[in-house]
């Protein structure tokens, strides 16, 4: 039988561990603070928020709601970001995407200071990651490593493929495979011969974005595969990038969607808050 890599276990073990340091800190005397900006009420991004919200009031971090209306101005969101880069009190800034069609995101993720970036997706955090600085990593990214370490899965010198080359997923997940010292390639919608370059996989972190495109043609004998994709199926039902019922019994390990790399977003975003609070 394949390991079944429970993310929700693994996201709730952090969330634990961040509530006990959450609680010395305030023996302390020091506080956590997140604010968490809303620009309309795209239903997946409400759902998003709220379970951010439920998650900073279990680890005990203060969260700082900010629900703008769609017709806000992009001037009107950047002040807002100012205000909080320069409170002192507020330790991580986070902006829910996707943002109304009339603001430009790449200028708001960098109005946000670097240092309260915690969803790591500031160009100065992103450099940081490809030179080895100490930044905060890409949520998804580092959630799919955290799975990885927890389960007992030693990434030091395996063969890791990437399917995806996303600034947000696909890249920093490499970088960080990389980190780990793995070997890693980068695949993507020009590579020829996908499944000859997936099937040397140990490790196969699937970042596509399209459903069940993973197929046991694809994937080695015993192999690692992290699901990243998120989907509603036909029948309204969620699956991932790969073929969960084609694949699982030809691999070593999986994660399961949902319940696999979801849960671990969220968990990476509150170490993330909380490392901020304490440099």
């Amino acid at each position: 039988m394949p390991q079944i890599i429970d993310g929700k276990q693994i996201a709730m073990q952090i969330k634990e561990e961040l509530k006990e340091r959450v609680a010395r800190l305030k023996q302390e005397g020091k506080s956590v603070c997140l604010a968490v900006i809303q620009v309309g009420n795209d239903p997946a991004s409400t759902v998003y928020v709220n379970g951010k919200k439920k998650d900073c009031a279990y680890i005990g971090i203060e969260s700082r709601s900010y629900e703008l209306p769609e017709e806000t101005k992009e001037k009107e969101l950047l002040a807002l970001l100012d205000q909080l880069n320069h409170t002192e009190d507020v330790h991580g800034i986070l902006v829910q995407l996707p943002l109304p069609s009339h603001m430009d995101e790449s200028k708001v993720v960098k109005a946000i200071d670097p240092a309260k970036d915690v969803d790591g997706f500031h160009p100065v955090n992103i450099g940081k990651l490809c030179i080895g600085g100490d930044g905060f990593d890409c949520c998804t990214p580092a959630g799919v490593i955290q799975l990885l370490k927890r389960s007992g899965i030693s990434i030091r010198g395996r063969e890791c493929v990437v399917v995806g080359r996303s600034n947000n997923v696909g890249k920093p997940t490499a970088l960080l495979l990389l980190r780990e010292n793995g070997t890693v390639t980068i695949a993507h919608s020009q590579t020829k011969d996908l499944k000859e370059i997936t099937k040397r996989a140990d490790i196969l972190v699937a970042a596509v974005g399209k459903p069940k495109f993973i197929t046991k043609e694809y994937i080695k004998e015993n192999a690692v595969v992290i699901d990243v994709g998120i989907h509603r199926n036909e029948d309204n039902v969620l699956c991932g990038d790969v073929d969960y019922d084609d694949v699982i019994e030809k691999v070593g390990a999986i994660t399961p969607v949902p319940g696999g790399v979801g849960p671990m977003t969220r968990a990476m975003l509150m170490y993330n808050c909380v490392e901020a609070a304490c440099k």
